[in-house]
C-alpha cells in the first residue's frame, strides 16, 4: 500500500463545531448494555459500536439490519424483554441516522473521547478503539467501498486502518505508524475524515460540493440486498 493520508487543507473555510450523535444518556444506556453480561464477551464495547454505526452511515450501500446487529453483537443479545429488545436496536440505528443526517449537513460528527494522543501509539487508545470499530464496518460489505474507485477509497480510508492498529503486521502500515506527529495530526482531523468519505461516497464526482460547511446534494445510498426503496 503506497498511498498516505491526504494532508490537510490550509485554505479550507473553518467548519461548525463538531455535533454529538447521542445524548449522553443515550450513550450511558447502551454502555451499560454492551458492558453487561447480556451480550457476548466479543462484542464490540461502546467506542467501537460508535465506530461501527458512523461507517454503517459512511456506507455506500445500507447493511441489512439483521447483519450488522449479528455482527456487533456477535450473536443474540440476551434481552431482558421485548422492551429492551426495541430500545437497544433502536439507539444504535438513531446513531447511525444522526451521523448521515448529520453529514448531509455538511457537518462533523462529535467523536466520544479526546482527539489526542499525547504520545500512547493509538490501539492502547479509544482512539484505536473507534478506528477498530470503523473498520469492522467497512468489513460489513468491503467490496462496496471500493467497488467504483479503489484508489481514492483507500487513500480516504487509510487514516482510519492506520489509527485502528489492526494493520500494523503490513510494512507500509508499520512504517507511517512510527511516524508519531502524523498519528497526531490525523487524530485532530478524524471527524474531518469521516464527512470526506461521505463526501465521496455522496457526491457525484462532476458536481461541486461547495467545500465544507456546505450543504451536499448526496447521492442516496444504495438500498440493502432485497429492499426496495422507500
Amino acid at each position: 500500500m503506497s498511498q498516505r493520508p491526504t494532508p490537510p487543507r490550509q485554505n479550507a473555510p473553518e467548519a461548525a463545531p463538531p455535533e454529538p450523535l447521542l445524548s449522553d444518556d443515550a450513550l450511558e444506556r447502551l454502555d451499560d448494555f454492551l458492558d453487561s453480561d447480556q451480550v457476548d464477551e466479543d462484542a464490540l464495547d461502546l467506542i467501537s459500536t460508535h465506530g461501527f454505526m458512523v461507517a454503517l452511515a459512511v456506507a455506500p450501500v445500507e447493511v441489512p439490519t439483521a447483519q450488522w446487529l449479528a455482527e456487533l453483537f456477535q450473536g443474540e443479545p440476551a434481552y431482558a424483554n421485548d422492551a429492551e429488545r426495541d430500545e437497544i436496536p433502536g439507539l444504535l440505528t438513531a446513531l447511525r441516522d444522526n451521523a448521515i443526517a448529520l453529514l448531509e449537513q455538511g457537518g462533523l460528527p462529535e467523536l466520544p473521547f479526546e482527539l489526542i494522543l499525547d504520545g500512547i501509539p493509538p490501539e492502547e487508545t479509544p482512539i484505536g478503539d473507534w478506528c477498530a470499530g470503523f473498520m469492522e464496518g467497512v468489513f460489513s460489505d468491503e467490496s462496496a467501498w471500493f467497488a467504483d474507485d479503489e484508489e481514492s477509497a483507500a487513500t480516504l480510508l487509510l487514516p482510519f486502518m492506520l489509527l485502528s492498529g489492526l494493520f500494523d503486521d503490513e510494512p507500509d502500515i508499520a512504517d507511517l505508524a512510527g511516524d508519531t506527529q502524523r498519528l497526531e495530526t490525523l487524530t485532530q482531523q478524524l471527524p474531518e475524515l469521516v464527512l470526506d468519505l461521505y463526501l465521496h461516497y455522496r457526491v457525484p464526482p462532476e458536481a461541486p460540493s461547495g467545500g465544507r460547511g456546505a450543504k451536499p446534494k448526496p447521492r442516496p445510498k444504495t438500498p440493502a440486498k432485497g429492499k426496495k426503496r422507500s
